[in-house]
């Protein structure tokens, strides 16, 4: 087992588990950055190996509906009836050592606790594995969180490209439009 990280397995998971570990391998003993696979063959960014984003990687794919026990055994809420993306990135905090929004809000489980966790960041200074906090649905009070990867510009617009839980139902890699971002948090270091 690597000392970096742990790899959950999963189907999902399993079919990329030999090339990515190959990688990793390769990678760690070349550096102190290992990479995040990124969809459709483009290029792999780089972190450090206490990211918590190379931590929410290890649960890439996991659906809801056919992962449920095991995301439920994670995140501590059943994902078909929660809506459950600041469960696991609370969750991938804490299996990294790092306290999450329940250290700083009564509601944890709401996305936008994350809006007073760790310490603002200005987005010309955006890094891999900072929290990007979303507004999401009609009310005041819903939103969405996740780790941001990178930034992209797609027909003259910038997206953020965020890796989280709750997305399309899973735990999967989307963009979503940076200028909708409510914020993006940090660790306090």
């Amino acid at each position: 087992m690597s000392p970096f990280f742990t790899i959950k397995k999963s189907k999902y998971f399993m079919k990329h588990f030999i090339l990515v570990i190959c990688t990793l391998i390769f990678l760690t003993a070349c550096s102190d950055a290992v990479p995040i696979p990124v969809l459709r063959g483009e290029i792999p960014i780089r972190v450090s190996s206490d990211n918590p984003a190379l931590t929410a990687y290890n649960y890439y794919g996991l659906d809801e509906r056919n992962d449920r026990q095991e995301l439920k055994d994670y995140t501590g809420v059943d994902p078909v009836r929660t809506e459950w993306c600041a469960a696991f990135v609370n969750s991938v905090l804490n299996e990294s050592g790092i306290l999450g929004s329940e250290s700083v809000s009564d509601v944890p489980l709401m996305a936008r606790s994350f809006l007073k966790w760790g310490q603002p960041v200005i987005k010309e200074d955006i890094q891999p594995g900072d929290l990007v906090i979303f507004p999401r649905g009609n009310q005041g009070w819903q939103g969405h969180v996740g780790f941001y990867l990178q930034t992209l510009v797609k027909d003259g617009i910038e997206y953020y490209l965020i890796l989280g839980g709750n997305q399309s139902n899973k735990v999967s890699i989307e963009l979503f439009r940076a200028s909708k971002a409510l914020d993006i948090r940090r660790k306090i270091i």
